[in-house]
């Protein structure tokens, strides 16, 4: 694809870095799905509080369920959308300096809060997940008291098929509506490949450039259960922008038009006592 990949500053010309995954590049699309914008999903308990958008890319603002008042806040999108371009498979970002900036969105989506700064990255990858976690200037406390926002909490577990969920895109400002239709054993795009990927029911949930790191939200529970990041566009296999389905025996299922997330549970295997990341910690699962 031809298309321009824009990281603050730096524009990645396609290539080998091509658009894989449905970033953003300012351009409106007229001819792909929409999903509802917010005034048009009535009774919705899913809105825009603690969504966050990117220069390319869709966020949110999220906590662990131990993280406490005074730990510095936390944004999570996908690390594809990583300031530094495409991790190549197996490579990690881990404790780098970062100037990424967020921008915070009202719970209706119409206005800009704040903008919300990171600090470091904390973790980024784009293997066996497509995630890339931030640390913020701001405490929680700060944020919640300065823009009365609370941050959304990660799921501490998978989500189960025929589960309620919306992607709420920061980019886009639009909610899609949808269900967890099935956990995908492996799913393969080009040199990725993503473990226990969530596949979304359909129709309702045809994302589309832009809403790259938008959370899956539990439409229940409020929780992120995932991560929104990528789709496959025209039935391709196993192509950039045609992502297969591969299972525990190694067959290859092609199912064009779906869209897929990743997990984000991992992150508790992960951190220790002080909730700080720690790869070496055992049944840690996230890339090292």
């Amino acid at each position: 694809m031809n298309m321009r990949i824009f990281l603050g500053s730096v524009v990645l010309a396609a290539g080998s870095q091509a658009m894989a995954f449905p970033l953003g590049d300012g351009q409106f699309n007229a001819q792909a799905p929409l999903a509802p914008v917010f005034p048009e999903l009535e009774g919705e308990t899913v809105d825009f509080t603690a969504i966050v958008a990117l220069s390319n890319c869709s966020g949110s603002f999220v906590r662990f369920t131990s993280s406490q008042p005074d730990d510095f806040g936390m944004v999570l999108t996908n690390g594809h959308c990583f300031e530094g371009g495409f991790l190549d498979p197996g490579e990690v970002a881990v404790d780098r300096a970062s100037t990424r900036t967020f921008r915070l969105l009202s719970s209706d989506g119409a206005r800009n809060l704040a903008t919300l700064r990171a600090t470091r990255v904390i973790y980024a990858t784009m293997t066996k997940t497509d995630a890339a976690l931030y640390r913020l200037n701001q405490t929680y406390a700060q944020i919640k008291s300065q823009y009365g926002v609370d941050a959304l909490t990660l799921a501490e577990a998978p989500p189960a098929s025929g589960e309620p969920m919306r992607v709420v895109s920061g980019y886009w400002k639009r909610i899609y509506s949808c269900d967890v239709d099935a956990t995908v054993f492996q799913l393969r795009e080009d040199e990725w490949t993503f473990s226990d990927s969530i596949r979304y029911s359909s129709p309702g949930c045809e994302t589309i450039g832009g809403t790259s790191g938008s959370p899956i939200v539990h439409a229940e529970t409020k929780e992120v259960i995932g991560v929104n990041n990528t789709g496959n566009e025209s039935g391709g296999r196993c192509t950039m922008n045609n992502p297969c389905e591969v299972d525990s025996t190694g067959q290859i299922t092609v199912r064009r038009g779906a869209s897929y997330g990743q997990q984000t549970y991992w992150f508790y295997g992960c951190i220790d006592e002080n909730r700080q990341l720690d790869l070496n910690r055992a049944g840690c699962e996230l890339e090292k």
